[in-house]
């Protein structure tokens, strides 16, 4: 039966398990930060959930894994409601757009451990060695002009600086010269960062995305800078419905 969550949380647990049947959790990234159904933030941990939650969580997304003999990284997504109930949305059998939040916050290459599971390799890491430590924040940043109704810009670059320094990774196949093509997905970079806590995650990433530079086509870099300057998203009190509600968009 399904059932109908008004404004839940979008949370999912990052899991490796071998042809052993061993299985781990890494954490949880929080992903509720999102127009029509497409992420655009994505965090970890959650301040939303509980370190009990995070567990029962996490170790529901193993059995799960377990029982279907699943070998490979791969995510297990959850609705959780305002009551802190989670229910079972999904399950991505791969490597995600977001894994570099949970790389940081863990300290595991999931893509390393991903060529070493399809190696036959056992894995080599219990969940007792899994341990949390700081907070990541990833911005995805877009082709669209979010003020035409994120219209799609494909484009040449004219001009190019992303941000560097402790902390803060680029992920991107994106050069002065490139053409973006109109024909995929928008997506053309990710900046992610690392802080000791979410406050400085967020300050990170404020700085980083205002050390961004990308000439010749529209981005959505100041609608991504809106949002960590946002006053309900640095008090962590947001849902799914964040986006529509703060930015009046459909």
């Amino acid at each position: 039966m399904e059932k109908y969550i008004e404004n839940p949380r979008h949370v999912e647990i990052q899991i490796l398990a071998d042809e052993y049947g061993n299985a781990i959790y890494l954490g949880e990234r929080d992903c509720s930060i999102q127009r029509k159904n497409q992420k655009i933030l994505e965090e970890g941990p959650s301040s939303f959930i509980s370190e009990e939650l995070r567990n029962k969580m996490g170790q529901t997304a193993v059995k799960a894994v377990k029982e279907a003999n699943y070998t490979n990284a791969g995510t297990m997504e959850f609705l959780v409601d305002k009551n802190k109930n989670f229910y079972f949305m999904e399950m991505n059998t791969r490597i995600q757009v977001e894994h570099p939040v949970t790389e940081f916050i863990s300290g595991v290459d999931i893509v390393k451990e991903q060529i070493k599971i399809a190696s036959g390799e056992k894995l080599e890491k219990n969940q007792s060695d899994i341990q949390i430590k700081g907070h990541s924040i990833e911005c995805r940043i877009n082709a669209e002009n979010p003020d035409k109704n994120f219209l799609p810009c494909p484009g040449e670059i004219k001009g190019l600086n992303f941000p560097g320094g402790n902390g803060v990774r680029i992920d991107t196949a994106m050069y002065t010269g490139y053409v973006i093509p109109p024909m995929y997905d928008s997506m053309i970079a990710k900046i992610i960062v690392h802080g000791e806590d979410r406050k400085e995650a967020i300050a990170k990433m404020q700085r980083a995305l205002e050390e961004c530079v990308v000439e010749g086509i529209d981005t959505n870099i100041d609608f991504l800078l809106k949002i960590v300057k946002n006053k309900k998203f640095k008090k962590d009190d947001f849902d799914t419905s964040f986006i529509a509600k703060e930015f009046k968009l459909q």
